[in-house]
């Protein structure tokens, strides 16, 4: 089942950061991974400001997606992400249900 990963970013550092950026794409490859977005202009359509850096990552499952953030390659890449931004990264795996969610969520 397809898996997402929803990450947010507040660059302190931007040189080091590109440094992140520029090894991230190999890695994601190897394990079915694409960027859905990546650094796409937002705009909030409810709620505070939205000011961090956004991107959305789809692996072709939840396996794949934690494989890929736990391989060595990524871990040694996260390095520049962690040392030049503030963040979080949320996986969520999708249940195929859109037609008829469950209502008690």
């Amino acid at each position: 089942m397809k898996t997402y990963i929803y990450c947010t970013m507040q660059i302190h550092d931007p040189e080091t950061y590109s440094k992140y950026t520029a090894l991230t794409p190999d890695t994601l490859k190897k394990y079915g991974g694409v960027f859905l977005t990546r650094g796409d202009a937002t705009e909030v359509l409810e709620g505070e400001e939205f000011k961090d850096r956004m991107v959305l990552l789809e692996f072709p499952s939840r396996e794949a997606a934690e494989n890929w953030y736990n391989c060595e390659e990524y871990q040694s890449a996260s390095k520049y992400r962690r040392q030049s931004s503030v963040g979080k990264m949320v996986i969520q795996e999708a249940r195929g249900v859109t037609d008829n969610p469950d209502p008690l969520l």
